[in-house]
């Protein structure tokens, strides 16, 4: 994957903690930024999603789960 060089503020305090620590700051900001965009896209498909979602459920609430009557557990 390529890498792009951006520029950043950070506060002076954590960044000298995070130095002093070793911290890898790049690992660091790609996995938080990986993290909030899951959780995001996540946030998003379950909006986009949720009619749906809802109609199922209501489905299944009245009619039963399809199978169910053949499941042994």
């Amino acid at each position: 994957m390529a890498k792009k060089a951006v520029n950043l503020s950070v506060d002076a305090v954590l960044l000298a903690k995070a130095k002093a620590a070793r911290l890898n700051l790049s690992a660091l900001l790609e996995d938080a930024l990986s993290r909030q965009l899951r959780a995001e896209e996540e946030r998003r498909w379950r909006q986009e999603n949720g009619a749906a979602i809802e109609a199922a459920n209501g489905f299944a609430q009245e009619h039963g789960i399809f199978g169910a009557d053949l499941r042994s557990f």
